[in-house]
């Protein structure tokens, strides 16, 4: 298998919800939309982020587990420039995000901070100036 990652798919519960936030208040694309069922929207050339409705996933995946605190994995959206981390926290947060761990200036050299959408899903927004960190980046 070769090292790629196609879908980041995240089991949501209330999926309207998610969609208010990702589409509505964040302005994304909907590549699909199925009401109820899943939304899917493109994050990169070959990336899709699928919303996927509890219950609808449940049918085919079974039974999905919950619990207390953050879930396991945090996903990441990596900016271009040092303060477009506070910049984009504060978006993510008028939006809907809950604020997790305010922007903070890391020991690796970056800056990076958390924040959780509707459904407790961490999105760290980070700068990270070493070359894997510019290398997620693409063309300005």
């Amino acid at each position: 298998m070769d090292p790629r990652l196609s879908f980041v798919t995240l089991v949501v519960r209330d999926l309207a919800r998610s969609r208010a936030f990702y589409v509505e208040a964040l302005g994304w694309t909907p590549e699909l939309d199925v009401p109820g069922e899943v939304l899917m929207v493109r994050v990169a050339d070959r990336v899709v982020l699928s919303l996927w409705q509890d219950d609808a996933a449940v049918a085919e995946i079974g039974p999905v587990a919950r619990g207390e605190g953050a879930p396991p994995f945090t996903l990441a959206h990596n900016v271009r420039e040092i303060e477009d981390v506070d910049r984009v926290i504060g978006e993510l947060v008028e939006a809907g995000a809950t604020l997790v761990h305010a922007a903070t200036t890391r020991d690796w050299g970056g800056r990076s901070g958390y924040v959780a959408d509707p459904d407790g899903f961490l999105w760290e927004i980070a700068y990270n100036p070493g070359p894997i960190g510019q290398s997620v980046l693409g063309e300005a």
